[in-house]
């Protein structure tokens, strides 16, 4: 690890008030602790793979979650890193949440993160793409944007009828190319912006042919520079 790295995992484990992402949702070090009797935890201490939910990518997918996520959802969490968004979705009810990386680093740590918290019988781990169950209610994919573009037709194709797809990554100069990659397999558009980058998300029609609900992208209480 170098030197930045440490003097970034000392900061994160110095005592603080842990962060809030959402209504209900916390990402916090093992040590601290949150006093609040609704609160939806996720302990994640920083670790080989990136994710501990403070770069705004990875807050915009949180939030989502948080605002979104329906219990029992079975979700897929592509190109899991840390794994703090598969661990989210489990703890705030999802039934399972396939998560799969190319790195081998990742794949060990969000093994880890979801024993540490709890949820390991329903964050199973895939070393490759084509061993992740079709007919998910939820994908997210927090990675980068030439990889979602390219990707397309996978992501879309992982999606159940009725279901979400939740991409990140995205600055938001980048979010129309990208939006444009789906047009024609699973329509998205900017659910939320944050610090320069776009959240995209949509659905796929119902299978009895009635719209799907949608994204909430409109928030009353949603800062006008975070809107779409």
């Amino acid at each position: 690890m170098t030197s930045a790295a440490r003097a970034w995992g000392r900061g994160w484990l110095a005592p603080s008030r842990p962060p809030r992402t959402g209504a209900r949702l916390w990402i916090c070090p093992s040590h601290a602790s949150v006093d609040d009797p609704g609160a939806v935890v996720v302990k994640l201490d920083p670790g080989l793979a990136f994710g501990t939910g403070t770069h705004p990518t990875t807050r915009l997918c949180l939030e989502w979650l948080d605002a979104e996520l329906a219990p029992g959802a079975r979700a897929i969490d592509f190109g899991c890193g840390s794994g703090v968004l598969a661990v989210a979705a489990a703890r705030l009810g999802a039934a399972r949440v396939d998560s799969h990386d190319i790195d081998p680093q990742a794949l060990l740590a969000t093994r880890e993160n979801a024993a540490a918290n709890g949820v390991e019988s329903r964050v199973p781990v895939h070393a490759s793409a084509d061993s992740l169950p079709a007919g998910a209610d939820v994908v997210l994919a927090n990675i980068l944007s030439g990889p979602l573009a390219e990707l397309a037709p996978r992501l879309a194709a992982l999606v159940a009828p009725g279901g979400a797809l939740v991409l990140a990554g995205l600055l938001d100069e980048q979010a129309d190319e990208v939006a444009a990659a789906y047009s024609d397999l699973l329509p998205v558009r900017p659910w939320r912006r944050l610090d320069g980058w776009t959240c995209l998300a949509g659905r796929r029609p119902a299978a009895d042919g009635r719209p799907a609900a949608a994204s909430g992208s409109e928030w009353p209480g949603l800062p006008p520079d975070r809107r779409p």
